[in-house]
């Protein structure tokens, strides 16, 4: 018995097992994923090193007195937000 003869008798049993209208991703479908996978994992262990790196220690607001308990807390709210860009700019060495 030749090979093609064999693949001949096992050809119609394969095309009952397979369906046309069924699509899978393959082994190409999984080797890319495996490389995003891959590449997301070195992206975020790349950012954590550099995280690791800033040293950013944020000045106190000095529209909060320690000992000003009499104060409008909507005013000293309202400034926060403008300190609070002021530092995020001179942390980044920007002005």
């Amino acid at each position: 018995m030749y090979a093609t003869q064999a693949l001949t008798q096992l050809v119609p049993l394969a095309a009952d097992e397979l369906d046309k209208n069924k699509v899978t991703p393959g082994v190409l479908g999984f080797l890319v994923f495996a490389a995003l996978a891959v590449g997301v994992w070195f992206l975020m262990k790349s950012m954590n090193r550099h995280m690791g790196k800033v040293d950013f220690e944020e000045a106190p607001d000095p529209a909060a007195q320690p000992g000003d308990t009499g104060g409008n807390p909507a005013q000293a709210s309202s400034g926060a937000g403008t300190e609070a860009a002021g530092t995020k700019a001179s942390a980044s060495g920007k002005s």
